[in-house]
């Protein structure tokens, strides 16, 4: 039986899409029951829509406050039978009502080597930097800013000719193969407990 996971998104979901190419390729034994965005602009609404996926947006700032939004959200996972929460550039801190209700189960996919670069733009601020190597990482979320656990990494090298859209091209480029088969091994792994 499939896990049945979310995932959360903010904007055009090409994370979404390789997760859900690596569902019906079989590469990853799950069902995306529901997809969750707080932007009603984004990209990732019409690609879940078109793959009949439920979809939920809330605006953040239509509810009295953070605990309220989330309890909403996590009506809707609880609704749909969701076991893991899956972020894909959701670009909000997840509070305490869901870590706790999904303690270990939120997973977030970050453009670079943490604990480099947290945060947004990670990978402009690699390129100003100038560094030459920074990557993907993979991570428990808690309750900061890109500072869970970290699941798996992968390192990428930037040449001082490449522009902020080369390098976000090669990000995506491991983040599409990296986040399928870490999520897969981690839904391995919690059916052998």
């Amino acid at each position: 039986m499939s896990n049945k996971i979310a995932v959360f998104a903010s904007g055009t979901g090409s994370n979404f899409d390789a997760i859900m190419n690596a569902v019906e390729s079989g590469e990853l034994d799950a069902e995306v029951c529901l997809l969750v965005s707080d932007n009603i602009k984004a990209g990732v609404i019409e690609k879940a829509q078109k793959r009949e996926v439920d979809t939920v947006v809330y605006h953040p700032k239509s509810f009295s406050d953070k605990k309220a939004y989330e309890s909403a959200l996590l009506a809707d996972c609880r609704d749909k039978g969701v076991e893991w929460i899956i972020l894909a550039g959701y670009m909000r801190l997840i509070g305490p009502t869901l870590l706790e209700a999904y303690h270990n189960r939120i997973i977030n996919i970050h453009p670079s080597l943490l604990p480099a670069f947290p945060g947004k733009d990670a990978i402009g601020q690699a390129v100003a930097k100038k560094v030459k190597v920074t990557g993907v990482t993979v991570h428990f979320v808690d309750d900061g800013m890109d500072t869970g656990p970290i699941i798996a990494q992968e390192a990428i090298t930037i040449t001082e000719s490449d522009k902020k859209e080369e390098v976000q091209k090669k990000i995506q480029a491991v983040e599409h193969k990296l986040y399928p088969r870490v999520i897969q091994s981690l839904l391995t792994k919690e059916e052998a407990k």
